[in-house]
């Protein structure tokens, strides 16, 4: 129904974004929210409308490509709009399709809900299906993406980049062996890149 919305964002919290339009507000639910920003300046998101019957919920992606990886993992039996977000939040969509096309369980599973079950189907689903998503992708890697905004970081900061990940669905016990390790991190970072190292440091977890 939507491609993109251009318009002003106005709030960011741990589960969506608010983004200003002629006056509305318009929630819209990201898989990192803190990779954008509060500016003045028009910013463009590209959208997916999910229609159930108790809700419409507005999601918001900052690439095409990330869009579309997110509509093909919700027709996946066993994956909804948040396990999609989840899965989508590390910023590397590549190594997601690298281990659906080497039927890697192991890595899929260790994503929140998804369960040995939901990581075979991903496979059967979308391996050989993804070739559109490879090559030139337009979403930053984790590293990338951590050098945007270097500065003004502490501890609200890995505050924030938490809780947007247990909004995803990653569990206290996960978030509390990540938070020491934050905390060393010499540079200073702001949510989002501690929301991304945070992530690498979940997914290289046994």
């Amino acid at each position: 129904m939507y491609d993109y919305i251009k318009g002003v964002v106005t709030r960011v919290t741990p589960e969506y974004i608010t983004l200003e339009l002629n006056g509305i507000g318009w929630q819209i639910f990201s898989p990192n929210p803190y990779a954008f920003r509060v500016s003045t300046d028009e910013q463009q998101i590209f959208t997916h409308l999910n229609v159930r019957e108790d809700a419409q919920n507005l999601f918001g992606f900052i690439s095409l490509e990330q869009r579309e990886l997110f509509r093909k993992l919700i027709l996946v039996s066993g994956i909804g709009p948040k396990g999609a977000l989840a899965i989508l939040a590390s910023g590397q969509p590549s190594q997601v399709i690298q281990a659906i096309e080497r039927e890697d369980e192991t890595f899929l599973v260790k994503f929140p809900g998804v369960g040995k079950k939901t990581a075979r189907q991903m496979i059967l689903d979308l391996k050989g299906k993804l070739g559109d998503l490879v090559g030139e992708n337009a979403l930053p890697s984790g590293e990338d993406e951590l050098q945007l905004f270097p500065d003004q970081s502490g501890k609200q900061e890995i505050d924030e980049a938490l809780l947007a990940l247990a909004a995803l669905g990653y569990s206290d016990r996960e978030l509390s062996k990540v938070r020491p390790l934050l905390e060393s991190i010499p540079e200073s970072l702001e949510t989002d890149g501690y929301m991304k190292k945070a992530l690498q440091l979940l997914l290289k977890q046994s």
